[in-house]
């Protein structure tokens, strides 16, 4: 018999959450990444419960309880029970009724074999008992062992049933798949027959599939899978995945962290990504990006007026255009980015006033710059009084 180990297990809270659901005999189940997750001994997904209770027993169980039930998803059997401060999502085993692509409408069951079958791929669809033990209705633990990823059932009726389950298999081959297995074919048949349907997906369900995929310790197998089927071109028109390789290779050998916007970046400095939503700041950084690889500066330059981005823009440009990134290129840099210019405005006052004095002042500073910040202030005054 197969169990389940994990930290979370013994979590108080959570066996809080299970004994109150469980109370008069109803079935309190983890169920997706947490199972799955504890028997790839990894971390990082979130710990969802699964029950046979209808969504208004398990509000009076958990109230019975002591606990606090929030209905946030009752429509669709989801009820989020808190136990020592810490919300977790409980919902009733369901089967659909009917799907359009991005929503499904659902009928409450008690067969854990038809919630299992509702869900996108085998290995997601193991369930655990409060005390470990695994429940495999589907037979998807063979298919975890071996990391191979397969939609459940027929592929491309799980697709239509909600097309955001195109980007979840990459996102999910680039996550926990092993590469030896190559990709399942029958998979990529049924994308490539129903492309049509990512249109119909919200850019915020887009963007986000997109920066976890993004986000895998190295995705370019994945990108390159989505080029030649044409979901990259649906997703960002003129994407182009081919430096994605080099960008991940100067990751690993230079130790920076796996970045989704960095690694966005090098699918085409001109792509445009309206179609993710990204957030203000996950934006400002792509296009700051963007523009310092666009533009031809030296290593000084770049890390200069980059500063925290500088090493990213170096990556990033030796990526897109092929150029030697060196390690003389990097120290250079990270040199530049700890500089100040040594004059300021008020120097310059009152000989210089408005834009005279922004000009000025700019001038200043580009000498410095092509002097590879070797005037001194001094100098850079005489500079000053001299053009005056």
């Amino acid at each position: 018999m197969t169990r389940i180990v994990a930290d979370w297990l013994d979590d108080s809270a959570v066996q809080a959450v299970c004994a109150a659901v469980g109370a008069k005999g109803a079935q309190a189940l983890f169920v997706g990444g947490c199972v799955r997750n504890a028997l790839l001994k990894e971390s990082g997904s979130d710990i969802d419960i699964a029950t046979d209770a209808r969504p208004d027993d398990v509000m009076k169980l958990a109230e019975a309880a002591g606990l606090k039930a929030v209905p946030t998803g009752i429509d669709h059997g989801t009820i989020t029970v808190v136990a020592e401060g810490q919300g977790f999502e409980v919902t009733t085993f369901r089967r659909d009724v009917a799907t359009d692509g991005r929503r499904a409408v659902v009928a409450f069951s008690a067969d854990i074999a038809e919630d299992a079958a509702r869900r996108d791929f085998t290995m997601n669809a193991l369930y655990a008992r409060p005390d470990g033990t695994l429940i495999d209705p589907l037979d998807g633990l063979p298919d975890l062992n071996a990391r191979r990823l397969r939609f459940i059932g027929d592929a491309e009726t799980r697709i239509r049933e909600d097309y955001l389950r195109i980007l979840r298999f990459f996102r999910f081959h680039a996550w926990y798949a092993d590469q030896s297995h190559g990709f399942d074919p029958e998979a990529l048949s049924a994308i490539a027959a129903t492309l049509d349907g990512l249109a119909s997906l919200s850019k915020e369900r887009v963007g986000s599939e997109m920066i976890k995929l993004l986000s895998a310790p190295d995705p370019s197998p994945e990108l390159a899978v989505m080029a030649q089927l044409g979901v990259l071109q649906s997703l960002l028109p003129g994407a182009d995945a081919k430096a994605l390789p080099v960008v991940v290779y100067f990751e690993q050998q230079l130790m920076l962290p796996n970045d989704p916007i960095r690694r966005l970046a090098s699918l085409g400095l001109d792509v445009p990504v309206d179609t993710l939503r990204l957030s203000r700041a996950q934006t400002g950084r792509l296009e700051k990006l963007r523009q310092g690889a666009g533009q031809y500066q030296r290593a000084a330059e770049i890390g200069y007026w980059q500063r925290d981005l500088a090493l990213d823009t170096l990556v990033l440009r030796s990526a897109l255009d092929g150029s030697v990134l060196t390690e003389t290129a990097i120290e250079i840099a990270k040199n530049a980015a700890s500089q100040s210019l040594p004059v300021s405005a008020r120097d310059l006052m009152p000989e210089y006033q408005g834009a005279a004095l922004g000009a000025r002042l700019k001038q200043l500073e580009t000498a410095w710059l092509a002097s590879d910040f070797s005037l001194s202030r001094a100098e850079l005054l005489d500079l000053a009084d001299d053009a005056h």
